[in-house]
């Protein structure tokens, strides 16, 4: 795809781009919701999970919301999951400490990142590990992740977590292997796909965060937009994006709903 549709329209920049910065995150309500959740855990040194559909926006909530955190009060532990083993989660939170080994000792990564842990917490830095695509974890991983969290028998909160994932995170989680972690959970937040209105909304800041304050979107694309994505904000992105090729290779100037439905067959 050629960026001709940009200069078409006269956008500055790509629209409807994944990867904005954190101050061009549009406020919805969502992700509200996670702020005041993620405040709560990390106040009291407990879980939260963060729940929700492919693209609904977790990961671009949770990045707003960590940017917040001042540098100089919060060290924030931002590790992705995957079907691996605890080692290789113990190895990732290493990793941001710049700490890596080769043992394959549970004993010893626990005990290193309890040090990393206390250590920061004596000079009165909040850690707090955020894990992304918790839902791509193992049950076993379940039942030890709870370990790294007991300080001084237990009765210091110093690592609060937010576990991110898909709407089985909050199932697997029932299963015995993950009560322990469970038990620690205080708050949670799905995020559903949005309505009409909000859709209508991200659409409008995403064009104006391109360099266009006058949306070409009729109101029938705005709804073919949101019922062809089914509310869910990345695959919105994409059928946004390709209904303005669509409009740019007919020279138009007003984005139909005929031009998003040209710019669904394209994408799954």
């Amino acid at each position: 795809m050629t960026p001709v549709y940009r200069n078409f329209f006269g956008f500055s920049r790509e629209p409807f781009l994944a990867d904005l910065e954190t101050k061009n995150t549009l406020l919805a309500a969502e992700v509200k919701g996670v702020s005041e959740r993620f405040e709560y855990v990390v106040r009291l040194g407990g879980i939260g999970l963060v729940t929700g559909d492919i693209g609904a926006g977790k990961s671009t909530a949770l990045r707003w919301v960590t940017a917040q955190q001042h540098p100089s009060r919060y060290r924030i532990i931002w590790v992705t999951a995957s079907c691996g083993s605890i080692l290789e989660i113990y190895r990732q939170i290493l990793g941001e400490f710049e700490m890596y080994t080769a043992t394959s000792s549970r004993a010893v990564l626990t005990r290193l990142i309890k040090k990393q842990i206390t250590d920061l917490a004596r000079t009165k830095i909040q850690p707090i590990l955020v894990v992304d695509e918790a839902s791509l974890l193992r049950l076993e991983v379940f039942s030890e992740l709870h370990t790294i969290t007991q300080f001084e028998a237990d009765s210091k909160p110093w690592l609060p977590i937010i576990l991110a994932g898909q709407k089985n995170l909050a199932d697997n989680l029932l299963h015995r292997h993950a009560a322990s972690l469970a038990s620690r959970i205080m708050t949670r937040i799905h995020l559903d796909a949005v309505i009409r209105e909000v859709m209508d909304e991200y659409i409008g800041h995403h064009l104006a965060i391109a360099g266009i304050k006058n949306s070409p979107f009729e109101e029938t694309a705005v709804t073919a937009v949101f019922q062809g994505s089914g509310g869910i904000f990345r695959k919105a992105n994409h059928l946004a994006r390709g209904s303005l090729i669509a409009a740019a290779s007919e020279k138009s100037q007003i984005v139909t709903a005929e031009h998003v439905r040209l710019a669904a067959n394209e994408i799954f």
